[in-house]
């Protein structure tokens, strides 16, 4: 599986720290220095501004003052969907979060006035620590590995233990049929996209939808819950701050928890011949554990859940190349993602199957 680590060491040096802001990212700096002044206590400048590397579709600033560091994300300019790129939700999240202990950054204010620098952003501390991206941890010890694998695990179920409306964030989604929304979501963008016909993924489309799952609960839901989107302490096997929560809505906890169990088919952990000995806890560890951290018994449909996982990413990938056979996005790897979508289609099956789908 050295094709896999290499794309992760690959994503690493994109997405790893800042560079000059780019002339389609710029902004009146002078302008963003006097709304600091105004609205984030203890703001002291000179001011350097610098943009964080990688692809976030919000486009996000690392802002240097003598005394610290703040991170600003912003919705991009230029024309965009309506419900698209809400910095101003992720801001609500946040600041909610943060009261109750959760590891988030701290945030600061928010700017609606598109005057400052030319479109709504949000203003927060910048958290130092370990942002790791290959999941199978070589850099550390089976111990060390146990340890943040575990860590990973307790802040999730932190999040989803989380009593949302005590916080504010009662109205932050639609209230059930989370997984009915989001089955529809995705065959509705396949479909938009679709370059070939797949007799798997019809098949998914047909299937999923008949048989979602009874939710039992509803949390907050991170809606992209992994290793990189999470800032380690820079000794301690703990997450400092919970990052990118642009996905994130009230909904069914076990689209997350399942989502990170992925990792275990389609990542790198999956190339493990033993994963005892890496010191990787097994997925029925995690899931009992996960059981135990949130008061549940058992979870009797991970495998519908492996399935709508498996689908939806399916879906992602031809998204992507959707919309470079439109034109409308460039990607040097669309030809490798039209090659996964299959695969991940008949994946999605088997697992569809193993939860009692007709042969």
């Amino acid at each position: 599986m050295a094709g896999v680590e290499s794309e992760e060491q690959k994503r690493e040096q994109l997405n790893t720290g800042t560079k000059s802001v780019e002339e389609k990212h710029s902004f009146d700096q002078a302008a963003l220095e006097a709304w600091l002044q105004r609205n984030v206590e203890g703001y002291r400048g000179p001011l350097e501004v610098r943009q964080f590397k990688g692809g976030q579709s919000n486009p996000t600033y690392q802002l240097v003052t003598p005394d610290k560091k703040y991170v600003l994300r912003r919705k991009p300019p230029g024309k965009l969907l309506p419900s698209a790129h809400a910095v101003d939700r992720e801001y609500k999240v946040i600041s909610a979060l943060h009261t109750t202990g959760f590891p988030v950054a701290r945030s600061y204010g928010l700017c609606s006035d598109d005057t400052v620098i030319g479109t709504m952003f949000y203003v927060m501390d910048m958290v130092e620590g370990r942002i790791l991206w290959d999941q199978t941890l070589p850099q550390y010890s089976p111990a060390e590995r146990r340890a943040i694998f575990m860590a990973k695990l307790q802040t999730l179920a932190d999040l989803h233990n989380t009593d949302y409306a005590a916080i504010g964030l009662q109205d932050y989604g639609k209230p059930g049929n989370y997984m009915e929304r989001q089955v529809a979501r995705w065959t509705k963008q396949y479909k938009a996209s679709e370059t070939a016909q797949l007799d798997d993924m019809d098949k998914l489309i047909a299937w999923l939808p008949k048989t979602v799952p009874t939710q039992e609960r509803t949390s907050i839901v991170h809606g992209d819950y992994r290793l990189d989107n999470m800032v380690l302490h820079a000794s301690e096997p703990r997450v400092a701050a919970v990052l990118d929560w642009e996905l994130s809505t009230l909904g069914e906890p076990l689209a997350d928890f399942t989502y990170l169990l992925m990792n275990w088919f389609n990542g790198s952990l999956s190339s493990i011949p033993d994963l005892a000995a890496h010191g990787i806890p097994s997925i029925d560890e995690y899931v009992a554990a996960y059981c135990r951290l949130t008061g549940r018994t058992a979870l009797p449909a991970l495998h519908w859940f492996f399935a709508y996982n498996t689908f939806r990413l399916a879906g992602i990938l031809q998204g992507i190349v959707g919309r470079v056979r439109d034109g409308t996005a460039a990607s040097p790897h669309a030809a490798a993602m039209a090659e996964r979508v299959p695969l991940l289609a008949k994946a999605g099956w088997d697992f569809a199957r193993q939860a009692g789908a007709p042969s």
